[in-house]
């Protein structure tokens, strides 16, 4: 007879993991009391040191039905500027993902990825250039937002560096407060875990993520747009537009082909209406490719009717690819198009981590997981 999988304890939501301590005779105080050690402590064990307030009989169950799903480290790696650590994390079946931590001014930001590889196959990504292997469960989703919390919290000092922690210089930070789910994968090609997951990280007692503060980024997934306006989901919704015709679109990202840019508009005018939010577009700026004048009022004419900001991030280098990043001057002239000629808000996209190819595009696992 085949043994049942364990529980992973970051698959449940609050009210579940409640119900499964009744399914298994036990009080919810028990249930309430794991999941302050699972997302107050950010306990790593059973044991008795990590959860005294449990019974011995509640711990020795959990032992034997269930697992706290953490992810092992196979490999960290630090930014040369000190702030960017990306984690390459091992998953139950021995797949790998990479998750990347941020520091900026007065915050800390986990960038968390949605599937192994990806199927979207944008031509500048190396996780597309990786392809799909498979969706994330909402605990393996979860359980990254815990290490970075974890890695947070117990802080530690590399010489030369400022340390990761409460006492941090310059940028003290004592907790996770912004996600980002622009890691490996498409989040909306895995809509039903990552929302679990969501729900699960907003949880005021837990985590408590504000929705404010959870971006999902989509290359444009027309059927999880409408879903996401329909559900009225509070978050900031960033697309991956990149180029502002049909045809520029689809040779940049072959899920153009399967959702035509004018229906992406469309489920974004939906969305926007829906929920009363702005979109964030996200703009490679790649020489020579979609960075001239006439890239900018294009896509200033296609954002004109949306309340939309346009977030521009210079190409970051992968294997695969071989166009080159926007310099700084055409960066500059392309903001300032869209600002002077259609009042459009833009940012230009702070660059981390890009001597770990810890930046937006670069996380792939082969290289890494081949040298361990």
């Amino acid at each position: 007879m085949k043994t049942a999988a364990p529980i992973n304890l970051y698959d449940l939501t609050r009210p579940e993991l409640s119900a499964q301590f009744v399914r298994w005779g036990f009080s919810p105080v028990h249930a309430a009391r794991l999941w302050n050690y699972l997302y107050l402590a950010l306990a790593d064990s059973f044991s008795a040191e990590a959860m005294p307030d449990l019974p011995e009989k509640v711990r020795a169950r959990l032992r034997a039905e269930a697992s706290l799903g953490h992810l092992p480290t196979a490999l960290e790696t630090d930014s040369s500027d000190g702030f960017t650590r990306k984690y390459l994390l091992t998953l139950a079946d021995g797949e790998r993902i990479e998750t990347v931590l941020m520091r900026f001014t007065g915050r800390v930001t986990a960038c968390i990825s949605s599937q192994v590889g990806c199927a979207m196959g944008c031509v500048f990504c190396a996780t597309g250039q990786m392809g799909y292997t498979r969706h994330l469960t909402p605990g393996e989703i979860v359980a990254q937002a815990v290490h970075v919390a974890r890695a947070l919290r117990v802080g530690r000092t590399v010489p030369g560096e400022p340390r990761l922690g409460e006492d941090a210089s310059p940028y003290p930070c004592a907790r996770l407060r912004n996600i980002v789910l622009m890691g490996m994968g498409e989040p909306l090609h895995n809509y039903d875990a990552v929302m679990h997951a969501i729900d699960i990280l907003r949880d005021e007692a837990g985590l408590a993520i504000a929705a404010e503060r959870i971006t999902l980024s989509t290359v444009g997934v027309v059927p999880g747009i409408l879903r996401l306006a329909q559900e009225m989901r509070p978050l900031h919704l960033a697309v991956s537009l990149h180029a502002a015709t049909q045809a520029e679109r689809a040779a940049l990202v072959p899920a153009a082909k399967k959702w035509p840019l004018d229906e992406l508009m469309a489920a974004c005018r939906t969305y926007s209406e829906a929920t009363g939010r702005r979109i964030f577009d996200e703009w490679t700026l790649i020489e020579g490719k979609n960075d001239s004048p006439a890239h900018a009022r294009a896509v200033g004419e296609l954002l004109r009717s949306l309340p939309a900001q346009v977030n521009l991030i210079p190409l970051n280098p992968t294997t695969g690819y071989d166009g080159a990043p926007t310099h700084n001057e055409a960066a500059k002239r392309f903001q300032k198009i869209l600002a002077d000629e259609f009042k459009l808000p833009s940012t230009v996209r702070q660059r981390r981590g890009i001597d770990i190819a810890a930046g937006c595009g670069q996380l792939a696992v082969a290289a890494e997981a081949g040298s361990q």
